[in-house]
């Protein structure tokens, strides 16, 4: 039985190292207190929040990680710029930001034109989606770090930045008991538990493969882009703020990432979608428990939605008028941040 661990990854350990940075980039925040700006939350949301005279300034970083591995063996490119972009924009509208402007960095082995046109085609691609601008970024030559047999190694990293008012603040303080937890579609694995993946899947199968759960082949399905919720979020917040909670985008972690919105409330998932297509496969071929894949992917949920139950059917009107397939997966009970999932009539507990 393979779990994330095993394959490279190990959870814990990934928290207790981000809770080390945490405690040494603190002093970073109180530097500057007489200055015009200051540091309103540094790590630990979706965004770090700074600030600014009347303005909010949101900022985060994300990559693509190992789906680059994939798409160096289907030596296809175009689409993990929307990755790249999506793991950003996605989490700063986690806390009611607008995206504004995006900046890019690629390491390569040697320079490659083709390879950087291609990823800039799902770049801009994913800005124009985000209605964002790409403002500049970094292109580094790094054979001796980059030293991997595959002539196309490469590494793809964005940073967002974007703003708010701070009046319009979505940071998980008012989600309470009897909240709704609406749950929007993904779009496959998305960019996070390809570590994983990779070594369930590749040993028994080629890209080129097709499979009994899965609508494309084995390599289309990995290089499915992460979907883009700037629009469809932006237009719920536009109307429907007030009574919107909390906002998570599931990526590494998964579910679990729900207790960083509010560790003073329970998340109870009771009424997640039917798992298949491509999490059906990785679980029946990797062996791996049901908490293990809770607690790795996203299950076919790309993006969450806390939110007053009376509101319910207004949400689920602006979803519809995107056309976005969702989910009334759970609700909110008292408690201390703890994230349970019930799937095949057994409750599981995803936080300690």
């Amino acid at each position: 039985m393979l779990n994330y661990s095993k394959a490279g990854v190990d959870v814990k350990k990934v928290r207790k190292l981000q809770g080390n940075i945490g405690k040494m980039i603190l002093n970073t925040h109180l530097r500057f207190e007489d200055k015009n700006w200051k540091v309103l939350s540094g790590f630990g949301h979706y965004a770090g929040l700074i600030e600014f005279e009347s303005k909010i300034i949101a900022l985060h970083t994300d990559g693509v990680g190992t789906k680059t591995i994939v798409a160096q063996l289907m030596n296809r490119f175009d689409t993990l710029g929307i990755d790249c972009v999506a793991m950003n924009v996605n989490d700063i509208i986690c806390v009611g930001a607008v995206p504004v402007g995006f900046l890019d960095y690629i390491a390569l082995r040697k320079p490659d034109n083709y390879l950087v046109k291609e990823l800039l085609k799902g770049l801009t691609k994913g800005a124009e989606e985000s209605e964002m601008a790409i403002v500049g970024g970094e292109t580094a030559i790094l054979p001796d770090l980059l030293n991997q047999k595959e002539e196309n190694s490469f590494d793809l990293v964005g940073s967002v930045f974007g703003v708010t008012d701070k009046k319009k603040l979505v940071l998980g303080d008012k989600i309470t008991e009897g909240d709704i937890i609406i749950g929007i579609e993904s779009n496959g694995l998305h960019s996070n538990g390809y570590s994983l993946a990779r070594k369930v899947i590749l040993p028994k199968y080629k890209l080129k493969d097709r499979h009994i759960f899965l609508d494309s082949s084995i390599g289309e399905e990995l290089l499915k882009p992460t979907k883009i919720y700037v629009k469809p979020i932006h237009d719920i917040l536009d109307t429907e703020r007030e009574s919107v909670s909390g906002l998570a985008h599931i990526t590494g972690g998964s579910f679990s990432k729900l207790s960083r919105l509010n560790s003073r409330v329970n998340y109870d998932l009771n009424n997640l979608p039917t798992q298949n297509g491509i999490f059906k496969l990785i679980q029946k071929q990797g062996k791996i428990s049901h908490k293990e894949m809770y607690s790795t992917f996203n299950m076919g949920v790309g993006f969450c939605i806390i939110a007053s139950k009376s509101r319910l059917d207004r949400i689920k009107n602006i979803l519809d008028k995107h056309k976005l397939k969702h989910f009334e997966i759970g609700f909110i009970t008292k408690g201390t941040g703890k994230v349970f999932i019930t799937t095949l009539g057994r409750k599981y507990a995803l936080t300690d």
